[in-house]
């Protein structure tokens, strides 16, 4: 085995970093901390779950609608579509495209044909986290990797039980749901694309959509 000589120096700096390393750890200041395995980090306000992620999505630049019922729902997904004048809206969630085409509604296509210069897509979600506005999308939803960021607008439809107060909350939810077979995607997106990178001015829309809505149903 070959021996590398070291320089009387170096030997002098490693021989005090040893001794140090050698020394009594130094005490953690407050061990209390570690026996507060339960406490909530963030006080919770006293609004309800559906206030307290309608008002943080809102102030992040999205655009949050509540339904009492699916028909509201595709009532109002109808009235943003004439609002906006679209010429091209697409839909990745099987069952929304379904129900709008069983009323008649013939104003959005199937994102699986994927159109390149439609002007919204509507998806799912995995989950809202209420304390961040943010939405969760995985790969596991139908085109969950491109459609949420590649259309100018993004409108997303969730039902009040996929509502998390928190983000342990969102991890311990999906780790329930898909176990030690996660999706290779999850993306936690807070608000319409936004960067300052150029100039330090903020610009809304660059590297996805511009405009989001969220469309919660009580059901």
């Amino acid at each position: 085995m070959p021996t590398f000589k070291t320089s009387k120096a170096r030997e002098n700096i490693l021989g005090r970093i040893r001794k140090e390393l050698n020394k009594t750890s130094v005490p953690m200041p407050y061990p209390e901390i570690e026996k507060k395995q339960a406490e909530q980090i963030y006080a919770r306000s006293g609004m309800s779950d559906e206030e307290t992620f309608a008002d943080n999505f809102n102030q992040l630049g999205g655009k949050f609608v509540y339904c009492n019922t699916e028909d509201e729902l595709y009532n109002n997904i109808v009235t943003l579509y004439e609002n906006k004048g679209w010429a091209k809206m697409l839909c990745a969630e099987k069952n929304v495209l379904s129900a709008l085409s069983s009323q008649d509604i013939n104003i959005a296509l199937d994102a699986d044909d994927t159109p390149e210069d439609a002007d919204a897509c509507i998806t799912g979600c995995e989950l809202l986290v209420a304390r961040t506005g943010s939405v969760i999308i995985t790969s596991n939803q139908n085109m969950g990797r491109t459609t949420s960021v590649f259309y100018p607008t993004h409108v997303i439809v969730a039902y009040i039980n996929q509502l998390v107060p928190d983000l342990s909350d969102a991890i311990s939810t999906l780790n329930k749901k898909y176990g030690n077979e996660l999706p290779s995607m999850i993306n936690l997106n807070t608000g319409p694309s936004r960067t300052a990178d150029i100039e330090k001015t903020l610009v809304v829309g660059v590297h996805g959509p511009g405009e989001v809505y969220c469309f919660l149903v009580n059901r």
